[in-house]
């Protein structure tokens, strides 16, 4: 064999993760995984490192990547610490089914057990929120390990891999790795199509809920023809954000309450029936009967057990959507007319629209946080990047940001991670290098990660920040007054200047108290071509009008 066949651990892995086209290596310097290094230095053409200041940014970041491009982020953590600090990121990634491959440095095989620095078991530590957790123990692994990772992650249902390696098995040297094809596609059932498209012909107010995962399955134009072919009302949940853009005549998420009250069918399709969508309970107000449920998932293991539902079909979701919507259309009876029942719902949109406009202009000192909405919606371009990192000011995000166009809203998910937001700044510049990126702050997400703004400093990542600064943890103080009649551990200090923060970091920034002042101020944002953080002091009492605790 000859020496062109033969090399490190480090150029393996790496090899094999362009091959499964990553384009770049998040991580936090660390000696047990140095041969990744040289092996992103010494690739043809190298792959970009970016370097971060705390590791769960490497690892938010190359979950964001995997969400925005629907191909599995890489992030590479050295041992110990540098690993444990990657478990809620990757928990985060698990809840959320993002595409992600951590690869962790590992204490060196021939010294293991006799407490060598750093020396911990780390697959046990994720077995629990990653769909795979391994060690390569050779060097001949990691070609093998590193691959079958990166598959696992990439097919559905998506979701994180981690694997370490021991440092002297990362330095040693075995042949390259040939990677495998992808995997194929879940065909789905058809009578279970059948039966679901039955149900949507029967049914006189229907609601379709898009989520995540039709993004992720690359399923949004069947989504959109289902929706056009159709005429169902539709609301829009995680990422499925803008497959439907906003303002489009069927997206009634600003009626939602009165859509999944009102429905006597609700069809759910890529997102789990959690928290969020009631645990899969619509309908059923004012004595009339609940709403029939179908759940369309991307995988049979991420159909609802814990719901009734009337219907059920997994599979790659543009071979449910079209599979469903052929059915229906080749159905021996009329095009069922929903017409009635989206004019309505359109009545109750406008309705909302109107409430929205008086919050959005609204003049009130202290700021009201909507405000800050109505300056920037007009200022977002279609394909703008949106993410929401905090709790009360994001909730307001939620409500009023509709994108125009698919794979331009990031957020937690379901797992509700606080300072995911700097990593998936970093993720969103690097993924679309000509669009605006907007990072929405709360205040208490901002003090969990605003270091990383070194990171885009160093690495020329510009991204306009704002900061809803109420001086208070506003998703607890609430419902905590209103349990006990008091708060505690709810008050941050008053107007913290993270803007200063920012500008003293390299980036620039500026406070703004005066709400006729937040539009000028998120211009220059945009015009100053680096970090730039609008800092805004709002009104604590301003909370956003929520039902539910997440519970």
């Amino acid at each position: 064999m000859s020496d062109e066949q033969v090399v490190h651990g480090g150029v393996i892995a790496t090899e094999v993760a362009r091959a499964h086209g990553v384009e770049a290596m998040f991580t936090l310097s660390g000696a047990h995984v140095f041969p990744m290094y040289d092996g992103a230095v010494k690739a043809e053409p190298p792959m970009p490192i970016i370097d971060v200041r705390h590791e769960p940014s490497a690892v938010f970041a190359a979950e964001a990547i995997g969400k925005l491009t629907r191909t599995p982020g890489l992030a590479v953590l050295t041992a110990g610490p540098g690993v444990t600090n990657g478990v809620s990121p990757v928990a985060q990634a698990q809840f959320a089914g993002s595409p992600l491959v951590v690869i962790g440095g590992r204490a060196p095989a021939n010294r293991w057990g006799q407490g060598s620095l750093q020396e911990l078991d780390h697959p046990p530590i994720f077995e629990t929120v990653s769909k795979s957790s391994t060690t390569a123990h050779t060097t001949a692994d990691i070609g093998p390990t590193v691959d079958k990772a990166f598959r696992a992650a990439g097919s559905s249902h998506r979701g994180p891999t981690f694997l370490d390696v021991p440092m002297d098995q990362f330095f040693d040297v075995a042949p390259r790795h040939a990677s495998v094809g992808p995997v194929a596609a879940i065909e789905p059932d058809g009578d279970a199509l059948a039966h679901v498209a039955v149900l949507l012909a029967e049914a006189t107010q229907p609601v379709l809920i898009l989520g995540t995962d039709v993004w992720a399955d690359h399923a949004e134009e069947a989504a959109l023809r289902f929706v056009a072919e159709t005429g169902v009302p539709v609301i829009a949940n995680g990422m499925g954000r803008g497959i439907v853009p906003g303002g489009h005549p069927q997206l009634v998420t600003k009626a939602r309450s009165a859509a999944l009250n009102g429905a006597d069918l609700v069809v759910v399709v890529g997102t789990p029936l959690d928290f969020r969508l009631g645990y899969g309970v619509f309908g059923g107000k004012d004595g009339a009967p609940p709403a029939k449920v179908v759940h369309l998932a991307d995988s049979p293991g991420q159909v609802s057990t814990h719901a009734v539902l009337a219907a059920s079909a997994s599979g790659d979701l543009t071979a449910v959507l079209d599979g469903v919507l052929s059915r229906v259309q080749a159905s021996a009876g009329a095009k069922p007319d929903w017409s009635p029942w989206l004019a309505a719902l359109q009545t109750q949109v406008a309705a909302g629209v109107e409430r929205d406009n008086a919050l959005l202009t609204a003049t009130a000192d202290p700021i009201h946080p909507a405000r800050i909405y109505g300056e920037l919606l007009p200022r977002l371009a279609d394909d703008a990047v949106v993410i929401g990192d905090g709790g009360d000011f994001v909730s307001f995000a939620g409500k009023f940001v509709e994108p125009k166009r698919p794979g331009g809203w990031l957020d937690p998910g379901p797992y509700g991670c606080l300072g995911a937001g700097l990593g998936a700044a970093m993720a969103a510049r690097i993924a679309r290098p000509s669009s605006q990126v907007v990072l929405l702050f709360g205040d208490g997400a901002a003090g969990m990660s605003l270091i990383d703004v070194d990171t885009l400093v160093r690495h020329r990542l510009p991204v306009v920040m704002i900061v809803g600064n109420n001086s208070a943890w506003g998703l607890e103080k609430g419902p905590m007054q209103m349990l006990y009649g008091y708060d505690v551990a709810a008050d941050l200090a008053p107007g913290t200047r993270y803007d200063q923060v920012v500008t003293a970091l390299g980036g620039g920034g500026e406070l703004v108290t005066d709400p006729n002042e937040i539009g000028p101020a998120i211009d220059r944002a945009f015009a100053s071509g680096v970090p730039y953080l609008v800092n805004v002091l709002t009104d604590v009492e301003a909370a956003y009008p929520r039902h539910t605790f997440g519970i």
